[in-house]
């Protein structure tokens, strides 16, 4: 087990410090294939036994002097960069990312996660509230239902804060996503459905029913009725309410006023539709 210096408290070092939690994180990683890229390594709690693993591994750390000292204790299938991962390239190619993420800057970095091209996979220990938020616990949040075409999130483990040094006010919870193989719908599609989502969560109204039928008033209310008995659900639910399926359905429905909205593939056809910026994520 690698000796921690002291954590910087601007940069909310927390570094991982429980061989159980290390061994369940290293296990979960095992699982995947691929290069690894690892978010802020710190003195190399997992980086270390990452390397056991046997595959190529990179390293970012924001805190360049610990970057320093970790590349002097790693093999050479292991790279270590000193950099702030909000401003690293990220390969474009496949590979796995694997990080303890700072739990000040969580969400920043989840953010540049999804949008960012290349990984398949993700095993992350993040704030307990954010890895049950994403996982869609409790009902999805509207950054996990604005991604959920386009990936799964689950909830593994919940990590006390005694498994960290210094520890935190907070547990964590190690969360894992996977970028999924046949999304539900096409990316050409992200925009629109991302701005829907937006106006669904942010808008005004007693139920799903009512926030849709005003969300997207070209939809006739008996069909969207309709689709909501078929999927069991009530007019009074919420948006929270909805799987992942269900919300690429329900887009589907909305941008085509109700008609088929598929190709035969399965998959959402290109609209082209307009829409804001898909960067509209909430926590």
């Amino acid at each position: 087990m690698p000796r921690h210096h002291e954590g910087r408290h601007e940069l909310g070092q927390n570094f991982l410090d429980d061989p159980a939690t290390i061994r369940t994180f290293v296990d979960l990683v095992a699982r995947t294939s691929g290069p690894i890229l690892e978010i802020g390594s710190g003195d190399g709690a997992l980086t270390l036994p990452l390397q056991r693993l046997g595959r190529t591994l990179t390293c970012v750390e924001i805190d360049r002097r610990r970057a320093a000292r970790l590349d002097r204790r790693t093999d050479a299938a292991t790279t270590v960069v000193g950099a702030d991962f909000l401003r690293y390239a990220a390969p474009r190619s496949p590979h796995v990312l694997v990080g303890n993420l700072p739990f000040h800057r969580t969400t920043a970095m989840l953010r540049r996660i999804l949008r960012a091209p290349g990984w398949t996979d993700g095993v992350l220990l993040v704030q307990w509230e954010v890895a049950r938020r994403r996982a869609g616990v409790g009902g999805a949040t509207m950054m996990t239902a604005q991604w959920w075409p386009w990936y799964d999130f689950t909830l593994v483990a919940r990590v006390p804060a005694a498994a960290f040094r210094p520890r935190p006010g907070v547990d964590g919870g190690l969360l894992t996503l996977t970028r999924r193989v046949e999304p539900l719908l096409a990316p050409a599609h992200r925009a629109a459905y991302q701005d829907f989502v937006h106006r669904v969560y942010t808008g005004r109204g007693r139920g799903i029913a009512r926030i849709v039928a005003a969300a997207a008033p070209g939809v006739p209310r008996r069909r969207l009725h309709t689709w909501l008995r078929d999927q069991n659900l009530r007019p009074t639910d919420l948006p929270k309410s909805l799987t992942a399926p269900q919300w690429a359905e329900l887009y589907l429905l909305t941008a085509t006023g109700g008609g088929e909205g598929r190709r035969g593939d399965g998959r959402a056809a290109p609209d082209g539709g307009g829409g804001r910026s898909g960067d509209v994520s909430r926590r």
